[in-house]
């Protein structure tokens, strides 16, 4: 007797479409083989005629697919379930008509599973999850089983489940029934070193998807803000993450096209485009799951946003235009588009339109002249009609810019006219709406008290470069989770773990001091931009790089309390801010440079510079002993800082992060317990890299 087994391998390699007709075979017969073969290799091929028999409302058929669910639901392989999902999940109509049965399978005894085979419980799970987006079956079920779903479970089955949960949010993120739910469980994935990168980065989709449906300035720029620093760990946290760093690109050309800073666009733009080619040249001819196309199709259309949001930036910065009809499209295109795209799943993107669209108001308004231009061109559409001119668009902009003029006479208006004068009465209104548009990270970071006394003695350059040093160290205190960071901090845990000391509340508090202080080395061993950090006031000179070779010798040269006050400041932007006291004098008859407090448990990390010699043995021999005596006091553990000041000219280059930290010990004379010292050394005397001598 023929094989339904058979008739799939023989249509599957003549490459013909798998249908029943196509088979041959009595319905009786493929109805007794059908959950056999759909527990077997050829699912996929059956599936594909199940799915094709509801296509054509063929009843004869149909009959079979309630079999499959049957023997699906014993399927032993993850590329089998997957392919005959998609398959089914291609016909609308056989996913609505099987959804239930199916969901059913798929969900039973998934907790089970997911500790014998949790590979193929991803697949079972990411299935049900599936059809229920696909309004094949009422998503309840589905939620109960990702509310019970565990968070410490076997590694092959975390690594997927991120995935999983940001599909859930993609379809129901406005849903608080589940999406709460899905974004604990994800926060609790970031822990996890299986399931972190990906985990962080559908946090920050979500977060970038609720900035593009938030009804605010702040609330928009507040998401957008930290969208942009789960994007940033997510791709520290994993090679190769062109997602998270195009669209953590994507969040810095919006922010600063908002405060107007066409520079930082393009530098945006360029690189989403960069990071798109090496995304595609990544994922070349590897199989990528149907439902993340949507993903790879938002990418490209946030590029072609961000495109059009710079040409929209430098146009209204020009003095003048040449061709006035295509710089009013360019700028048109961007205010319609703000509203219009929607690159992520179910968003209007008012959030975007928030930020975008005022923008580009105001600066009409500034300029009477291009406004003049606008009224023109909107009134005399017909004579340039080949140019394809947006009237609509044209007109909406227009009435948009009469609605903020006519609120900003009213506000001019005197009290005694009977206008609101809330914003006049409260400047600090004023003042918060100014830091939302140009220094939201900077807002975020301090909070709005802080933020408002640093900004109301700022003027809007230098409000923006004080945002983008705020950008800078947001990255840069980001969690330890890259591939210098990591090793490096485990190691000088591993050393110190073996102290007697070294538990508790000590081990968590100098814990958190090393990894802040091994993130500022890392920082400052980039010597491509000057991220040191200048006061707040603005009549203060720019802060004095003291990792560069002085030029000439009246120039200033590089002192120890160049190098105590970046760390100082650096903790005090950092997790510590409030943990920081700077040099305490006569403490066990010596000086130590920074003090750092967690309650009665005190840190001293010494600073020098040394011009001589930059070994381990030499610094540990001449600042060790000093640094160690600074502990008698209190906890046994401390931290040495030295400026190598020395020559750089006539070596290969500077010490890499884990050749420039270390731990060692020191039992001072008559002591019965060592002191440990963490050493980090700052390289100073520098010159660009190129100029080192080969």
């Amino acid at each position: 007797m023929l094989q339904l087994a058979d008739r799939l391998t023989e249509l599957a390699a003549r490459r013909e479409p798998i249908t029943f007709p196509a088979i041959g075979l009595t319905t009786d017969t493929v109805m007794g083989q059908a959950g056999d073969v759909a527990a077997g290799p050829l699912a996929p091929f059956l599936a594909e005629a199940v799915a094709d028999a509801y296509n054509r409302g063929d009843e004869q058929w149909q009959t079979i697919g309630t079999t499959f669910p049957r023997g699906i639901a014993t399927q032993p392989s993850v590329l089998h379930l997957t392919a005959s999902l998609d398959a089914l999940l291609d016909s609308a109509s056989a996913a609505k008509a099987l959804g239930k049965p199916l969901t059913t399978a798929l969900l039973n005894d998934l907790l089970d599973r997911i500790e014998t085979t949790p590979l193929l419980a991803a697949a079972r799970l990411e299935g049900a999850v599936r059809l229920a987006i696909a309004e094949a079956v009422s998503p309840f079920k589905v939620w109960q089983a990702l509310e019970e779903v565990p968070v410490d479970g076997p590694e092959d089955f975390l690594e997927r489940l991120p995935r999983i949960l940001g599909l859930t949010l993609d379809r129901w993120a406005h849903e608080d029934t589940i999406a709460e739910s899905v974004r604990d469980l994800l926060v609790q994935l970031t822990k996890d070193e299986a399931a972190d990168a990906d985990a962080l980065f559908e946090l920050g989709c979500d977060l970038l998807r609720r900035a593009l449906s938030s009804k605010t300035v702040g609330d928009v720029t507040n998401h957008l803000v930290q969208a942009r620093r789960h994007f940033t760990r997510a791709a520290q946290t994993e090679e190769a993450r062109h997602d998270a760093e195009t669209f953590a690109a994507v969040c810095d050309a919006i922010m600063a096209f908002s405060r107007q800073d066409s520079n930082a666009i393009t530098d945006a733009a360029e690189r989403i485009a960069n990071l798109l080619d090496q995304r595609e040249a990544w994922i070349y001819r590897t199989h990528q799951p149907a439902w993340l196309q949507p993903r790879r199709s938002a990418e490209i259309a946030w590029h072609e946003l961000i495109l059009q949001l710079r040409g929209a930036a430098n146009t209204l910065n020009d003095d003048a235009w040449l061709d006035g009809w295509q710089a009013l499209a360019t700028v048109l295109t961007a205010y319609q588009a703000s509203r219009t795209v929607q690159p992520m799943t179910g968003d209007s993107g008012d959030g975007l339109a928030f930020l975008v669209q005022p923008v580009i108001e105001d600066s009409f308004l500034r300029q009477q002249a291009f406004l003049a231009q606008l009224r023109r061109a909107a009134q005399e559409t017909e004579r340039h009609a080949d140019r394809g001119f947006d009237a609509e668009t044209a007109n909406a902009l227009l009435n948009a810019i009469e609605t903020t003029s006519s609120q900003r006479e009213a506000r001019d208006v005197t009290p005694s006219q009977g206008q609101d004068q809330s914003e006049d009465d409260d400047p600090d209104r004023a003042l918060l709406a100014r830091l939302q548009r140009r220094a939201p990270t900077l807002l975020l970071s301090l909070g709005a008290n802080q933020a408002l006394r640093i900004a109301a003695s700022l003027d809007d350059a230098q409000l923006l470069a004080i945002e983008g040093f705020a950008h800078d160290n947001d990255v840069a205190h980001l969690e330890a989770t890259d591939p210098l960071i990591v090793p490096k901090l485990d190691e000088l845990m591993e050393s110190l773990t073996g102290h007697p000391a070294f538990t508790g509340e000590t081990r968590r508090t100098f814990s958190a001091l090393v990894k802040q202080t091994l993130l500022f080395l890392k920082s400052r061993s980039d010597l491509t931009r000057t991220n040191l950090v200048g006061g707040s006031n603005k009549n203060e000179p720019p802060p004095f790089d003291y990792r560069r070779k002085p030029e000439g010798s009246n120039a200033r040269k590089p002192v120890e309390a160049d190098l105590q006050r970046d760390f100082h400041q650096w903790l005090q932007r950092g997790h510590l801010y409030n943990a920081v006291m700077v040099e305490p004098v006569d403490l066990a008859m010596g000086r130590a440079d920074v003090m750092v407090h967690f309650g009665s448990l005190r840190y001293l990390t010494e600073i020098k510079k040394d011009d001589s010699n930059n070994s381990r043995p030499y610094l540990e021999g001449r600042y060790l002993t000093q640094t160690a005596d600074y502990s008698n006091t209190n906890a046994p553990f401390g931290q040495l800082l030295v400026l190598d000041l020395t020559s750089k000219t006539d070596t290969k280059g500077n010490l890499r992060l884990d050749e420039s930290v270390w731990s060692t010990t020191h039992r001072p004379r008559g002591a019965t317990v060592d002191r440990v010292v963490v050493v980090g050394v700052v390289a100073g005397n520098r010159t660009t890299p190129s100029s080192y001598s080969r």
